[in-house]
């Protein structure tokens, strides 16, 4: 007892282990509850955040630890957003979501301005400022949208850059509404903040990026990492604060510029999800709910007059403009109600411009009482409209997102097999991160296919330390894959020699694609070693010898060297789809080299949709200039030279020559050299490729032609 009366158990808490007790408990406890009862996690944190706060049960106080916390979580979201976004898709969208930027602030600016002034009386800078704290959304339910996988959405992408744009704006009006309340606005302010923003643009995109490269390479301490990645988002927030800019903005350019750097199935990627959905996002949701007066509901009519009609202005609008988006751009009614939903909330743009207006004093009355821009009426219907907005917008985000990915899964199902197994042969520990890396490049993201780890001990090695040595190889894979939240399969294999494991372990798990390392002491005259000579001897299905030189993710470009006739290839399809996923994941663009006739049947499959949009073709075809690529491959590029076994169409004597090049003039590079899939039994003892099989390549061809003229139907075809 006289422990516990040393205990401070007053209210407000002031311990501070008692304090953080009672904050992970929430968080831990509030998403079951509410989940149960079919209400969005969020929503539950938010309404905890009320029943603690000071207003409510008066548990805790909104002291500078939870304004601490929440402020880096807000940032945090807006950093995770962008850094999710596939920057492809973004730059294909930013028309559009400019357009939407536009929308989804001039619509709920210019009604709200109306209201405000019309309505309810108030002057043109208040019902100014009142229509520009309208116009402005956080991107509170985007935890949402990334818990069911469809961060990549086109419709998810184009909220996300337009609320950058809705907000500048929203922004940009409160300073110049304060400057004129203050005198300060003038040439001097224009040229300030010009100035500010153009120094700030240098450094977030010309220096960070050399910044990050250079530590990437030098650093593959996955704790550090996570470290200097929170730094420099800090760093970026704190720089747009320099310029004039909101921090939020910051956060957000800060992570378009490292979404490069961090592959969507990374443990550093893995790293930064959890801690921002376990710890930063929670406590930014209670933060907010801490800031509802629910007293204001009985106080008086004022506020709740005021919170209905900027509820219904706000909700009215931002619904509006996501209509005119959909309507702009033929989107889908769930596209509709997503962009909605994500735009609809209000927090933290909205709550400081508020703030900013309630303390503009204009006068002061006869018995001393401040007369302010904004009213205490204003201040606590904003605080209803935040909550209200944050209701609507999970609830409607939860809904849209739910559909949206069932139908994703019901087209993956439908999909299903035909991404093949993956196997990654290990045979040295510093090479396991790079080669697992690549390997889980190969399969489509959240997809279910195999994904195997072989390490094969041989006679020639010694038995029992051999074997741990190949454990040790297999749980560092295991653990690497793991980190990324991906499956992999260890496979221990004792045989006579590596090639001939690796080649029954294809055979046995029916591997369709296998990653083979080049060996350690690879030369002119040993290039591929006695492993992977066997191995393209015997198998059929797709090669990868992979030399990394540098982390995936400090690479700038892939080029593409393709031999003459590949399109001729039973694999060629399978192979480009591949690489296109690889770059696309990666946010890589790339650059083929290949004959024109070759050219063209890749831009022909590249005009798929999932494909990379950023591409560039070279014609090369004469392989006695390969040592061009010396000038053309510049540092932190990946060179993939896709080859042929030899005997099959594609197939060209100066292949031969590539151990030369590679070994003497491409040290300082990483490469793959890639061998297609070919047809089963496709390979005579000699070598040879039987005609049927070249046949079946040509006719093919041939029947594509004649489809295209409408000249040629396959028996049974209408």
């Amino acid at each position: 007892m006289v422990i516990l009366s040393a205990i401070d158990l007053s209210l407000p808490l002031q311990n501070p282990v008692i304090i953080f007790s009672l904050v992970l408990f929430i968080i831990l406890f509030a998403p079951i509850v509410f989940d149960r009862i079919r209400i969005p996690h969020i929503i539950g944190l938010i309404l905890s955040g009320i029943l603690i706060g000071p207003y409510g049960f008066n548990l805790l106080l909104r002291d500078s630890s939870i304004v601490l916390f929440g402020t880096v979580g807000l940032l945090y979201i807006m950093f995770t957003a962008a850094l999710e976004i596939d920057i492809e898709e973004f730059k294909r969208n930013k028309v559009k979501s400019l357009v939407f930027g536009l929308y989804t602030f001039a619509i709920p600016f210019i009604l709200g301005t109306i209201a405000a002034h019309f309505l309810m009386d108030f002057s043109i800078a208040a019902s100014v400022l009142i229509g520009s704290m309208l116009s402005t959304h956080t991107l509170l339910s985007y935890p949402i949208v990334s818990k069911y996988g469809i961060a990549r959405n086109s419709a998810v992408t184009l909220t996300v850059g337009g609320t950058i744009v809705a907000d500048v704006l929203a922004l940009l009006v409160l300073a110049i509404v304060t400057g004129m309340n203050k005198g300060d606005i003038g040439a001097s302010f224009w040229i300030k903040l010009a100035i500010g923003c153009a120094i700030f643009g240098a450094i977030i995109f010309l220096l960070f990026p050399l910044i990050a490269r250079w530590f990437f390479k030098k650093n593959d301490n996955h704790v550090s990492q996570y470290i200097f990645v929170l730094a420099m988002v800090f760093l970026g927030s704190f720089l747009a604060e320099l310029a004039g800019l909101e921090p939020i903005i910051g956060a957000f350019l800060s992570g378009l510029v490292l979404n490069r750097f961090i592959p969507h199935m990374s443990p550093l990627m893995n790293r930064i999800d959890f801690i921002g959905n376990a710890i930063f996002i929670p406590f930014f949701l209670i933060g907010v709910g801490m800031l509802v007066d629910i007293s204001v509901l009985y106080k008086g009519l004022g506020a709740i007059e005021l919170a209905a009609l900027m509820i219904t202005v706000a909700v009215s609008a931002k619904f509006l403009a996501a209509y005119i988006t959909q309507k702009s751009f033929k989107l889908t009614r769930l596209d509709r109600n997503l962009i909605f939903g994500l735009s609809n909330s209000r927090v933290g743009a909205t709550l400081a411009i508020v703030l900013v207006g309630y303390n503009i004093i204009l006068m002061e009355t006869e018995t001393g009482d401040p007369i302010r821009l904004l009213s205490e009426d204003v201040l606590n219907g904003a605080v209803i409209l935040i909550l209200i907005t944050c209701i609507i917008s999970s609830i409607t985000v939860e809904k849209a997102a739910r559909k949206i990915a069932l139908n994703a899964e019901n087209l993956n199902k439908a999909k299903k097999g035909t991404d093949g197994k993956i196997l990654i042969s290990l045979a040295y520990e510093d090479t396991v991160s790079d080669m697992v890396d690549f390997g889980l490049m190969l399969k489509a993201p959240k997809s279910d296919t195999p994904v195997y780890a072989l390490h094969v001990n041989h006679d020639e090695t010694n038995g029992d330390k051999a074997e741990a040595q190949g454990q040790k190889i297999l749980n560092k894979a295991v653990v690497h894959a793991a980190a990324t939240e991906s499956q992999l399969i260890p496979v221990m294999r004792h045989d006579i020699n590596i090639s001939h494991g690796i080649i029954y372990s294809i055979k046995d798990y029916s591997i369709t694609d296998a990653v083979i390392g080049l060996h350690q002491n690879a030369a002119q005259h040993s290039f591929f070693g006695p492993t992977a000579e066997p191995v393209l001897r015997r198998i059929t299905e797709t090669i990868y010898i992979y030399k990394p030189h540098q982390p995936f993710n400090t690479l700038k470009r892939i080029v593409v060297l393709v031999p003459e006739k590949a399109e001729f290839e039973p694999g060629f399809l399978y192979w480009l789809h591949k690489i296109s996923r690889i770059a696309r994941e990666a946010a890589l663009p790339l650059a083929f080299y290949a004959a024109q006739s070759s050219i063209v049947e890749i831009k022909r499959a590249m005009e798929n949709p999932d494909g990379t949009a950023k591409v560039t073709y070279n014609e090369f075809r004469n392989w006695e200039d390969f040592l061009i690529f010396t000038r053309e491959l510049k540092p932190n590029e990946l060179f993939v030279i896709v080859s042929s076994r030899k005997g099959n169409v594609s197939y060209d004597d100066h292949l031969e020559k590539l151990p030369h090049y590679l070994s003497n003039y491409f040290t300082s590079n990483s490469f793959i050299i890639l061998y297609p899939r070919q047809l089963d039994n496709q390979q005579s003892a000699e070598g040879i490729q039987p005609i049927d099989s070249l046949l079946e390549g040509v006719s093919n061809r041939i029947f594509e032609f004649g489809k295209k003229g409408g000249m040629l139907r396959r028996k049974g075809e209408n």
